[in-house]
């Protein structure tokens, strides 16, 4: 499901079931020292997912380990992102030269737990929330709301090296093209020589789950 949300630079891989067979790198099996059973297989599927994506760009494999902030340290050369909920597992690269940066997520389509939602938006973002959620869609747009900043997130770091709260970000979702804005409200940062001031992004809700996904592609020389 996740390339559909992605150029056609980029590539996506997911699954809805763990691969039990994967084997880490032992860089990676160092990571797992401690971790539950739940964990590892999130940890590994999620990086076969990745390898496997690997392969369609004809790209070896390579251990994925943790860098800054947790962010995944991708190989030269490439740039990606990685997701993970129940009963799901993604991930999405492309390279660098084609794609400056990929912020992938994935939720339960169901509400927000009490309490989140006033910690992870804005004002004018809970005004929108109101009338989308009175219409019964079926889309728990106050979870699609949160994915989109965890991808928003993911696309800013690569490029900036910073933190992003979720105040960082004003989300305005289009209900009817599947498509959503992020309008930064942070000073913007100079990123390859201008301010980068927002992002675009994608969205799609389907088999219990909301995916979200923001790819910045670069403009031709």
């Amino acid at each position: 499901m996740i390339e559909e949300l992605l150029p056609p630079e980029a590539v996506g891989e997911d699954t809805f079931d763990d691969a039990p067979a994967t084997t880490l790198f032992p860089e990676e099996e160092a990571l797992l020292a401690r971790a539950v059973d739940k964990r590892r297989r999130e940890f590994t599927t999620v990086r076969a997912c990745a390898r496997t994506a690997f392969a369609r760009l004809g790209v070896a494999p390579a251990p994925l380990l943790r860098g800054e902030r947790g962010a995944p340290i991708w190989p030269d050369g490439i740039v990606g992102s990685m997701t993970h909920c129940d009963g799901y597992r993604a991930s999405a690269v492309a390279r660098s030269r084609d794609v400056q940066t990929i912020g992938i997520d994935a939720e339960p389509n169901g509400p927000l737990p009490d309490g989140v939602l006033g910690a992870v938006s804005r004002p004018e973002e809970r005004a929108w929330l109101t009338d989308l959620l009175a219409a019964d869609s079926g889309v728990r747009w106050d979870r699609l709301l949160f994915s989109a900043k965890e991808s928003v997130y993911k696309a800013w770091f690569p490029l900036t090296r910073r933190w992003l709260d979720f105040e960082g970000a004003s989300i305005t979702v289009d209900p009817e093209a599947g498509t959503f804005s992020a309008a930064l409200t942070v000073p913007p940062p100079q990123v390859d020589g201008r301010p980068l001031t927002g992002f675009t992004g994608r969205w799609l809700v389907r088999d219990g789950l909301i995916l979200t996904a923001i790819s910045v592609v670069r403009s031709p020389s």
